[in-house]
This record gives C-alpha cells, sequence and structure tokens, in this order.
C-alpha cells in the first residue's frame, strides 16, 4: 500500500463522483469539488436521495461536516447516476 498524507488523498479524490450519507438517513451523490479540514464539503451535479429513490437535483451543495456519517468514492459499477 502507498503511504500518502490525508491532504494528498482528498486532492487525488477531488473531481470525482462520491456518495455522502447524513445523519437524517439521505445521501447526496456528485462530483467532489472541494472538502475542508472539518469534512465540509462542495459538491458539483449533486442528487439528494432517500431510501434510495432521488428526492432532489441541485446544481451545488455544500455539506456541513457535522451532517455526515459516512464519506465514500462512488462505485461507478453500481446501479446508480449521477
Amino acid at each position: 500500500m502507498e503511504n500518502s498524507s490525508p491532504s494528498a488523498y482528498i486532492n487525488g479524490i477531488t473531481r470525482k463522483p462520491v456518495i455522502v450519507k447524513l445523519n437524517n438517513g439521505s445521501d447526496f451523490r456528485g462530483i467532489l469539488a472541494s472538502l475542508d479540514e472539518r469534512m465540509n464539503i462542495a459538491m458539483e451535479n449533486t442528487k439528494e436521495y432517500l431510501d434510495g429513490e432521488l428526492v432532489k437535483t441541485y446544481g451545488d451543495a455544500f455539506i456541513r461536516g457535522n451532517n455526515g456519517t459516512f464519506y465514500s468514492l462512488l462505485n461507478m459499477n453500481t446501479q446508480f447516476t449521477i
């Protein structure tokens, strides 16, 4: 496994599709624009889902870090699209 710093990892996933699950059970899927040291996230081309159903589409979204419970790259082999 390659050693890298957290900032190098974040730079590596910027501009890639991600999924962020929130405390309320919804999840946001979009392109990671930026992420700061408090896990605040800016996303582009964002869609909000609840129980697997599309709720709303946003151009850009900002999610405060304390609202997220799970952060991951979105597996492009899944059934979900951005």
